[in-house]
């Protein structure tokens, strides 16, 4: 484990926001997160090493790419969706943490030329396109190649954000877009909800942030898309929340929350009309709250109520980079 400053602006002046544990596969373990007071960074601190990761990552993660292909089928067109007016006739792609290659080989079928990034070991083996199995950071090209870079949810996942985004800004041609996709910190989901994957969810981005860290690299923000179409974050329990926060004068904690309908389940053994009722019974409030959740999609606001964002920003013609040494 290692503790580390604010990756946006170095500061040590943090706050605590919240604790909780690896939900999906080392419960006994717990991590928190932290804010940072100078720019609102919010980043998990202590977290585990670049050495210590590979653990948390077993190859039950990547299932889920495997999973609902009619989902991820869906997905995909939403994706390419940000993509589809950028000009060329031999555009060229690079997508970062490509996983098991689905997202690049559905771009290639509407004429890109694609690469891709993934540093896990546990991801397929993929040898239809180019893959760099090595951190962006590392990735062996040092020219603007790209017409688009995309990230869809790897951002939050890396150890150097800040190194990521200048190396999207160097291999970006000029007028390229880089499309990326993270969580939402400042929503309720967030931020209040313990809905962030911890530990590997290592950095938590509002708008205010990227912005910083878009100005930093030479790349303007030209888009901001809070939504839960591509990876729904929603602020489940967030009518316990308001009962806390506003009846009983305290801050929800992890331990507050209610028993997850699936956890519940699983520990009965069955999943019957009869369990249901029971859960019913023992959660009156949960089921309350995930019966209102659309109506409190609804009338919030979507930066409060959208657990997902979706940053595109461009590459200007003339790049005017900060060296990257500054602070």
């Amino acid at each position: 484990m290692e503790t580390v400053s604010c990756n946006l602006c170095e500061s040590l002046n943090l706050r605590p926001v919240y604790q909780m544990p690896d939900i999906l596969f080392n419960p006994q373990e717990w991590f928190s997160v932290v804010e940072c007071k100078s720019c609102g960074l919010g980043f998990t601190n202590p977290r585990p090493t670049r050495a210590e990761m590979g653990r948390y990552y077993p190859p039950a993660f990547y299932q889920y790419f495997e999973t609902n292909q009619a989902f991820h089928a869906q997905r995909y067109a939403v994706e390419g969706g940000y993509l589809d007016d950028v000009p060329g006739p031999e555009r060229r792609l690079l997508d970062v943490g490509c996983a098991n290659g689905d997202f690049p080989r559905y771009m290639a079928k509407q004429g890109w030329q694609v690469a891709g990034v993934e540093v896990s070991e546990a991801a397929r083996p993929i040898e239809d396109f180019q893959v760099f199995r090595c951190a962006l950071t590392e990735v062996p090209l040092n020219e603007p190649t790209f017409d688009a870079i995309t990230a869809w949810a790897v951002i939050e996942h890396v150890h150097d954000p800040l190194a990521y985004f200048q190396k999207a800004s160097s291999l970006l041609k000029p007028g390229g877009r880089f499309v990326f996709l993270v969580t939402n910190f400042e929503s309720w989901a967030s931020r209040n909800l313990f809905r962030e994957d911890l530990p590997r969810h290592l950095y938590f981005f509002s708008e205010q942030t990227v912005r910083r860290y878009m100005q930093r690299v030479g790349l303007e923000l030209t888009k901001v898309d809070y939504s839960n179409e591509i990876y729904a974050i929603r602020c489940v329990n967030w009518l316990r929340y308001l009962w806390y926060r506003l009846a009983l004068k305290r801050p929800l904690q992890w331990l507050d929350l209610p028993e997850r309908p699936q956890a519940f389940f699983e520990r009965l053994g069955r999943a019957d009309l009869r369990a249901k009722l029971q859960y019913v019974l023992q959660h009156p409030l949960a089921v309350i709250d995930r019966s209102l959740l659309p109506l409190f999609e609804l009338l919030m606001p979507e930066r409060i109520a959208m657990g997902a964002v979706v940053f595109v920003a461009t590459k200007p013609r003339e790049s005017h980079v900060r060296p990257s040494a500054e602070k």
